[in-house]
């Protein structure tokens, strides 16, 4: 690997952009103790903060690749706030899913449409973007297809799947981080749209 030592922050990211993913792997070395820490003084769960803290590097990916990410100077802080929001995700996720009494008015969960059955004109587009994702899926390499099928079908943190590929947990990353953008790739470039 190359030696980034001399690199800020925001010139390693610019880098990145320009195709150099080295550049984000020194980011991500450079910044994970801290990130790592402060996730898993927040939850206290192993297993909990090493997913909280990959899905904050792949959201950052995500966000720089999008060109939304403002370069200031602040990206330490910037991943602190990623991974500050995840955990409060993860803890409203953990509340809302607790049961509600149907006695209480305020919660009327019989009369809620996220829980009714969708109509049939949703259910045809959510068949077809199932189909489509499918094909991406199977267009992958075959690493990289392993580590989405685990992580999304098989709900198994990247610690998990570190340990069952024999890989460290930043090759899973990696393997996951490529996967999602070569998704993106290729569902632009066959014109394919992946929401409802």
């Amino acid at each position: 690997m190359k030696d980034y030592t001399g690199y800020g922050d925001d010139q390693l990211i610019v880098l990145y952009v320009d195709g150099d993913n080295e550049a984000f792997d020194a980011l991500i070395e450079r910044h994970k103790d801290r990130i790592y820490t402060y996730i898993y003084h927040s939850v206290k769960n192993e297993d909990l903060a090493n997913d909280i803290f990959q899905e904050t590097f792949v959201k950052a990916i995500m966000t720089i690749r999008q060109g939304r990410y403002t370069e200031n100077g602040h990206f330490s802080a910037w991943l602190s706030r990623i991974a500050h929001n995840l955990i409060i995700d993860y803890y409203r996720q953990v509340k809302s899913e607790n049961l509600q009494s149907t006695d209480e008015t305020e919660y009327n969960i019989l009369n809620r449409k996220e829980l009714s059955d969708i109509n049939i004109e949703d259910r045809l587009v959510a068949t077809q973007i199932e189909h489509d994702v499918h094909k991406l899926i199977l267009a992958l390499p075959e690493a990289q297809r392993e580590v989405l099928l685990m992580r999304y079908y098989k709900n198994m943190s990247f610690k998990e799947i570190a340990d069952k590929t024999c890989v460290s947990i930043n090759t899973a990353l990696g393997r996951m981080r490529y996967a999602i953008l070569n998704m993106r790739r290729m569902a632009h470039e066959n014109h394919i749209v992946l929401s409802i």
